[in-house]
């Protein structure tokens, strides 16, 4: 059509292009320095400037699993599931398998005294796997199927936390066809702008979780679970997102729920005896997060509850809260290997360094779905050499197919360098995928100078299996 013209929308990852970095990133003292709070409890640089992590030098595990691969630490992963267990006494500590699950992870949750949550048939087909005790695992999804409620009612799970009336229908009908009993805790939406990205708030009411304390909706779930023949009605649950800092929303959250648990009694005659206050503990992942120490949790927790309690002249109910990025987050590393280096100059004279990995998008996700800030150092060696801004790619066919956004490494940095990005644990393997049919990466557990695979590496075998001619 004439005098039409085609116009490109660039989208949020060029609206900084000009801009040298975040304001909170600061030109580092030492590029090599490893801040100890994004790093698990083991990470260190020996002498000559290889990180190691678990006793395990990176260059070793890169020698032996390739890259990019995911290493855990263990030690770490149960420092901080017994930091949890022994800073809430008397709580229910579930580990929130969403954030990476793995058989053999199973067993370190149940050794360590956590229970476990889970959202889908899949997880709790590893939960059970993995030799997880039943009774301690939460069993949770908007949209559980029959299959799915069917096979954790059969296994005797501890809790289902049920999200919608459909999912209560289908409830009562499976029991009463197989003579089961569920046991369940209401979820319920308490209308809470959590502090957080749009995509993992889920509190506020326009939004898929949950029943509405607002509009009633909660109030008329809960009723109908307490009084139906095939159910257990245990309490109350909710979760206002995901990746929080501040403990405020917690106690609007707290409020409003312990008012609707104490209506409830009112209308009822009985006490809902548990609430699940969920997760959504921040942890680490740049030098600007400030996350919370479980003691700390806490105590904020612990007293928010005992005040509205006091408020609302009721008991105080057993609580239960389910962290799982704030102990597998920082227990975990991402390794990469560097392929190409390509100064870019921006407007203004500056200059911005892209560092393209042999990874990307398709093993972590996030940066490029809601723009989480990740870190990076070089690994495989100590640098003398000035630092300059980089921004660290990966290899996909996507312009917004970025791990780190902005970060200081060394001006020496050539192909062939390692890459470790700390805060790799939590939900990097679990929402990896083939894009590009690319293989997901192995997850390798270390200890004692061990590498133990958890997760192998997946194979163009595994990827071609499915593919049928």
């Amino acid at each position: 059509m004439a005098g039409m013209s085609h116009i490109h929308v660039a989208g949020e990852i060029h609206a900084d292009v000009n801009a040298p970095g975040p304001q909170w990133l600061t030109l580092p003292d030492d590029v090599n320095r490893l801040d100890p709070r994004l790093w698990s409890e083991t990470v260190m640089r020996d002498d000559d400037g290889v990180v190691r992590v678990g006793g395990v030098r990176v260059t070793d595990a890169a020698a032996q699993c390739g890259t990019p691969v995911y290493l855990l630490d263990e030690q770490d992963f149960r420092a901080r599931a017994r930091a949890f267990r022994e800073a809430f006494p008397g709580w229910r500590v579930f580990y929130a398998g969403k954030a990476f699950l793995c058989r053999r992870l199973v067993g370190w949750v149940m050794e360590e005294g956590l229970d476990l949550d889970v959202c889908s048939g899949g997880e709790l087909a590893v939960a059970l796997g993995g030799g997880a005790d039943p009774s301690r695992i939460g069993v949770h999804g908007n949209n559980k199927s029959v299959e799915e409620l069917a096979a954790a009612l059969e296994a005797g799970a501890g809790r289902i936390i049920v999200d919608s009336l459909d999912e209560i229908g289908r409830i009562e009908q499976l029991c009463a066809e197989h003579g089961w009993r569920a046991r369940v805790m209401v979820r319920v939406n308490p209308g809470v702008e959590a502090h957080t990205h749009k995509y993992i708030a889920t509190a506020h009411e326009d939004q898929k979780f949950g029943f509405s304390i607002a509009n009633g909706q909660a109030m008329v779930a809960l009723v109908r679970c307490f009084y139906s023949p095939h159910m257990d009605l245990l309490g109350v649950h909710n979760h206002i997102g995901s990746q929080i800092f501040d403990t405020s929303g917690f106690e609007v959250a707290a409020r409003r729920t312990m008012k609707l648990m104490q209506q409830f009694s009112d209308a009822t005659g009985a006490r809902l005896a548990e609430f699940d206050l969920g997760g959504g503990f921040g942890i680490a992942y740049t030098s600007a997060d400030s996350p919370s120490t479980p003691r700390s949790l806490a105590g904020d927790l612990a007293g928010v509850i005992e005040h509205e309690a006091r408020g609302f002249g009721i008991d105080a109910p057993t609580l239960s809260i389910e962290p799982g990025r704030a102990i597998v987050g920082p227990a975990g590393m991402a390794v990469y290997t560097v392929g190409t280096v390509k100064p870019v100059d921006l407007d203004g004279g500056t200059q911005r360094v892209y560092v393209s990995v042999d990874g990307g998008m398709s093993d972590n996700i996030r940066p490029a779905l809601y723009a989480a800030e990740y870190s990076a150092v070089l690994a495989n060696r100590a640098s003398e050499a000035e630092p300059v801004l980089c921004r660290v790619v990966g290899k996909h066919c996507e312009a917004g197919d970025i791990l780190v956004r902005d970060v200081f490494l060394p001006a020496d940095i050539v192909p062939g360098d390692l890459i470790a990005v700390p805060g790799a644990g939590a939900y990097s393997r679990e929402m990896a995928s083939n894009y590009n049919h690319a293989l997901r990466p192995p997850v390798v557990a270390v200890r004692d100078g061990a590498l133990t695979t958890l997760v192998r590496r997946e194979t163009l075998a595994d990827l071609l299996a499915l593919d049928q001619t």
